[in-house]
């Protein structure tokens, strides 16, 4: 399992590379699901209605054990495949390429075809800027208001990001801290006296 990924920083569109007449406009996205993806490929039928095809790819899972590649109607294997393999080999995940066509009249192969998409994503991607991100675990505390600064110091000597505080009767945070750390959190907490409630959410 791969504690840390990369994905693009940046999208990337209107890429336009030419192959026999045929217009091959290229867009990247960093996109966090499914859902945004879809979103993502309806708003470029929409801005593009009249393109031949809208093939893409993608990736999603730290291990980017989430993927797929569509042909949109090209022959099998010769568009998403050739996208896919290069976010792949671009090691990125959390990444959407789309590939719009615009046929110019020529037929291209089979393997024109392959190497047209292969070199259009290639092209697209190589515009964008990668940006790294650590795996991290959720969890919740609850505690007493003397216990802060205590809790305080061993959150920031785990890195941990706090993403919620509420001061009611207790002191409670959501907080966020790198995966690789998680098999000290119970250790780290241990020294602390009554503390209420500690649990990954």
């Amino acid at each position: 399992m791969n504690l840390s990924c990369q994905s693009i920083k940046n999208d990337v569109k209107e890429i336009l590379m030419k192959e026999k007449g045929s217009k091959f406009i290229g867009f990247a996205f960093s996109v966090e699901n499914e859902d945004e993806i879809n979103a993502k490929l309806l708003e470029l039928k929409e801005i593009y209605p009249d393109a031949t095809h809208h093939c893409y790819a993608y990736r999603l899972g730290f291990d980017g054990e989430i993927y797929r590649a569509n042909d949109d109607g090209e022959p099998s294997g010769s568009a998403g495949i050739p996208i896919y393999n290069q976010i792949r080999s671009a090691e990125l995940t959390y990444t959407l390429v789309v590939i719009i066509r615009y046929f110019g009249g020529t037929k291209l192969g089979v393997g024109g075809l392959i190497q047209a998409y292969k070199k259009a994503a290639e092209l697209t991607l190589a515009e964008a800027e990668k940006i790294s991100f650590i795996q991290k675990e959720k969890y919740f505390i609850r505690f007493e208001y003397a216990q802060q600064n205590e809790v305080q110091k061993i959150l920031e000597s785990l890195n941990a990001e706090i993403t919620q505080q509420n001061f009611i009767d207790l002191v409670e945070f959501h907080f966020e801290v790198p995966k690789n750390k998680e098999l000290m959190q119970r250790n780290a907490f241990e020294e602390i006296q009554h503390l209420i409630d500690l649990k990954k959410i």
